[in-house]
């Protein structure tokens, strides 16, 4: 059983996920709740939970300052919130879980099954110390990204990812003076998560940092070139969105 605490400060919303997590996720034992970010503290000190279901936007403090507080934490946490998407996109970075309110079942499921997993790794701090730094930075100013493998994450700058390649359902990370990773997402993931002012798709195989182009070489699509000497081929459908990138 995972001893689990729900921190939120509208009593209805507490309510309804102890209900859904009684009914769906038998693997969860709710052994406190509270309403704001002081009570919170106090409860999880006092409890020690395994994971944490955590609102942003709380009386007393939010949920970010809780967990400042709370550093080093040894619990998992999933956040339940209605943010925007900017700020899920700082989670997604951070590598760390998140709800959607209204919570959805099979969401709920999901996110259960990789705290589970996660409670093992031991790693939850470096992931929420991202998450803070990526989150309090100015928009579009996102740092680092937590890149999956088979030992657990590897946070990386995302300024040092140089170019993205597709291999089957997997995708090889170049980062400068590194090695290549192998990383457990789809390119698509990593095209939907990278800056689009940074990174540009040139190809359904590859991605590209701008900042490390050196050379384009004219040709039906062209290819470019990296400042490692790495050549990349542009598609004739991406092309023009990639010259415009220049206004060229």
């Amino acid at each position: 059983m995972i001893k689990t605490v729900i921190v939120d400060d509208e009593e209805n919303n507490v309510g309804t996920l102890q209900s859904l997590l009684t009914q769906f996720c038998p693997e969860i034992e709710i052994i406190g709740t509270a309403g704001n970010a002081k009570q919170a503290f106090t409860i999880i000190n006092e409890l020690q939970p395994q994971l944490v279901f955590l609102d942003i936007e709380m009386p007393m403090g939010n949920g970010f300052d809780l967990l400042e507080k709370l550093m080093p934490v040894n619990f998992e946490v999933i956040f339940v919130t209605a943010f925007d998407q900017y700020a899920i996109t700082a989670f997604k970075y951070a590598a760390l879980d998140y709800l959607l309110k209204p919570v959805s079942i099979d969401e709920l499921k999901r996110a259960v099954n990789r705290s589970v997993i996660r409670i093992a790794e031991k790693n939850v701090n470096n992931r929420i110390e991202s998450l803070i730094a990526n989150f309090r930075s100015e928009a579009q100013g996102l740092k680092k990204i937590g890149l999956p493998t088979a030992e657990g994450l590897v946070f990386e700058e995302i300024e040092n990812i140089m170019h993205l390649q597709a291999e089957s359902n997997y995708t090889l990370v170049y980062i400068r003076n590194k090695k290549k990773m192998t990383i457990t997402k789809s390119l698509k993931e990593f095209e939907d998560l990278l800056p689009a002012s940074i990174f540009c798709r040139l190809h359904h195989s590859h991605i590209v940092n701008l900042n490390y182009i050196t050379k384009y070489y004219k040709g039906r699509g062209g290819y470019v070139e990296l400042t490692d000497g790495t050549t990349v081929e542009v598609s004739t459908r991406k092309k023009d969105d990639f010259l415009e990138k220049f206004k060229i």
